[in-house]
């Protein structure tokens, strides 16, 4: 049975929390508090997209976007993160399946573009590469990406919503 990709509904949330969390369980470049990031946005209205991937009826994957403020005052700029894949099912395709139905909805939406902080090995395939003149405070430069669905990228200082800071 092929994977499904679609939006969260309210009852998908407890298994968008234990599959966030299992998926960065393990992960050397996370704090632990990607499941609370994703409860925070939820909360506070600001998951402009959330979906999940779903096998056999179960939830194996999720990717959340929420808005972006940009010093420069450029609108129409998302965060995409955190993108979670129960490990048992990472490296099969499901993590690209839910990145680009995510960058596709930002496109129908009319989205100016779209950041993250990441792997650029891995991003690069999606459009993302190093925003010059575009910053993410306490981030090196090569790990904070941007791709542009049409405008130039803007410049200063991006800022992700205050859910980023959920640690409980």
């Amino acid at each position: 049975m092929p994977v499904l990709v679609r939006p969260e509904s309210p009852s998908d949330a407890p298994a968008i929390f234990a599959v966030t969390e299992a998926a960065f369980r393990t992960a050397a470049h996370s704090a632990g508090t990607e499941q609370f990031i994703v409860g925070a946005l939820r909360r506070a209205g600001a998951l402009a997209v959330s979906l999940v991937a779903e096998l056999d009826g179960r939830i194996i994957g999720h990717v959340a976007v929420s808005p972006v403020t940009v010093s420069d005052h450029a609108t129409g700029w998302y965060g995409l993160g955190p993108i979670s894949v129960l490990p048992q099912h990472q490296r099969s395709g499901v993590g690209s399946q839910l990145m680009q139905a995510a960058l596709q909805v930002l496109r129908e939406r009319g989205a100016a573009g779209c950041m993250l902080v990441g792997d650029p090995g891995y991003y690069r395939r999606f459009g993302f590469k190093a925003a010059t003149g575009l910053t993410y405070p306490g981030v090196p430069q090569e790990y904070f990406m941007a791709v542009s669905f049409g405008p130039p990228l803007p410049r200063g200082v991006a800022t992700f919503h205050e859910g980023f800071a959920a640690n409980a």
